[in-house]
């Protein structure tokens, strides 16, 4: 089947779904049916390829992947944490994917799929730094000594935040740069304060983990914080 009949059934089926017809070729429920059981039939001879065009044409891929396609598939929220350092594919694909883009296959023999991003919707974001004390390895009178020595070395300029946070912060971020993270994942008592302070500032906060010596590095920002995204099983 070569690409111009691809795309006329793509055009054809699009109509179907959406109830209409091309003008003067008013279809009865039978013929209606006949032409959808055709374009069933063409598009499982579809490669891959052709099916990554045809749902990305498609102005609703969801009934086109459920009545032509007749495959199986999933619809999943995702929500974008960080804009670095992802932890899935599905973090990946939410935060640099294309709308309407297909990815993939992906998976293994027997269970292959293809992810279509649908649509993205914006978040607020901080880019904070970070020098954690746990007190779970020390006390809290040892911790909190801790904090006051290096907010007096970050205020005599003894040293940087990075080189104070290489040398206490035992949250394994090296330089204590956690990158820019969404609103809604820091714990509650930290990301209250990241708002409530300026660019550049340095606080402390307590929470159940232990002692965050945190530094506000930039405003805020607009950013991809959730996607929509389509499985959709070969």
């Amino acid at each position: 089947m070569n690409y111009f009949i691809i795309l006329t059934c793509l055009l054809f089926s699009h109509m179907i779904i959406l109830g209409q017809q091309p003008q003067g070729q008013k279809l009865t429920p039978e013929q209606e049916a006949k032409v959808i059981a055709q374009m069933q039939s063409e598009a499982k001879k579809f490669t891959i390829p052709q099916l990554k065009t045809t749902l990305e044409q498609s102005p609703n891929p969801l009934l086109y992947t459920k009545q032509i396609l007749q495959k199986r598939f999933r619809i999943d929220t995702v929500v974008v944490t960080r804009t670095r350092g992802f932890s899935s594919l599905a973090d990946s694909l939410a935060y640099t994917g294309k709308e309407k883009k297909v990815y993939g296959p992906y998976g293994d023999k027997g269970n292959k799929f293809l992810v279509q991003l649908l649509t993205k919707a914006p978040n607020q974001f901080y880019h904070v730094s970070q020098i954690f004390i746990d007190t779970s390895v020390f006390r809290y009178r040892i911790a909190d000594s801790l904090g006051n020595t290096i907010l007096r070395k970050l205020k005599d300029s003894a040293a940087s935040f990075e080189q104070l946070a290489r040398t206490y912060s035992m949250g394994g971020e090296g330089g204590g740069d956690l990158g820019w993270i969404a609103r809604g994942v820091m714990v509650p008592q930290i990301e209250h304060e990241v708002i409530a302070h300026k660019k550049g500032e340095v606080f402390r906060v307590w929470s159940a983990n232990g002692l965050h010596i945190i530094r506000k590095m930039d405003n805020p920002k607009q950013d991809t914080g959730f996607a929509l995204m389509m499985r959709i099983w070969l």
